[in-house]
């Protein structure tokens, strides 16, 4: 079994990502959409890469970019995965098809799960629909749709993740990894750090409980 993984999205301040690897995160997220609040700008990022330890991997957060403009932010920064967050069809990922790729989902009433099928992509990143926004709405969704969405690709559950459920969003979907942003912020684009560490001291935790007994439990990469 491997480990539940986690990646602490949002991240703008060196600080920030210095503290999230510190408490034990696998992958940061850095949002290249301007409308957020989480924006920041790809110079900055490439200036805390070169800080980072290379052992932690640095997704790029796109919202229906231009692919020309993914690709080249991916290059210059040396991002490990991009994640495409907004309506972006199969079509557009296929042309990304150098690159490591989560395609986030939005679930609502009406999700169809058969969509996945769809997507040629490394993961999956399940996350509650709200009208207008693209994550860090802070809502929870069904679960039950995520644990039936691991027979159809490896999947990143997000969307709601606090210190009070995430040992329960651990141990009864065990997806392949967990994205968090709201759950751990002070305010939008501004991370609490004392909530960060509290959350991951949680993961850690509940990884480990659930490795007892089990000596297969390893460390991957983050996206497969």
């Amino acid at each position: 079994m491997n480990r539940v993984k986690v990646k602490i999205c949002g991240i703008r301040t060196f600080d920030e990502a210095e503290a999230a690897i510190a408490a034990g995160a696998d992958a940061l997220g850095f949002n290249f959409w301007p409308r957020s609040a989480r924006y920041v700008e790809p110079s900055t990022v490439e200036k805390f890469i070169k800080r980072l330890s290379p052992q932690v991997s640095t997704v790029g957060v796109f919202v229906n970019e231009d692919a020309d403009r993914v690709i080249s932010i991916a290059s210059q920064l040396g991002l490990h995965a991009v994640q495409l967050h907004g309506d972006e069809p199969p079509e557009f990922c296929a042309t990304l098809n150098n690159l490591k790729i989560i395609k986030a989902l939005r679930v609502n009433n009406e999700f169809d799960i058969n969509q996945i099928k769809n997507y040629a992509v490394n993961m999956i990143l399940l996350d509650s629909s709200v009208d207008g926004r693209y994550g860090g709405t802070g809502l929870r969704f069904d679960w039950r749709i995520a644990i039936e969405a691991k027979g159809l690709s490896p999947i990143i559950l997000a969307g709601g993740l606090t210190s009070d459920n995430v040992a329960d969003a651990i141990t009864l979907v065990r997806p392949a990894a967990i994205d968090v942003c709201s759950g751990v912020e002070a305010e939008p684009g501004r991370k609490d750090l004392v909530k960060l560490r509290e959350f991951m001291e949680i993961v850690a935790q509940t990884n480990g409980a659930m490795s007892i007994g089990d000596d297969s439990i390893v460390r991957t990469s983050f996206t497969q």
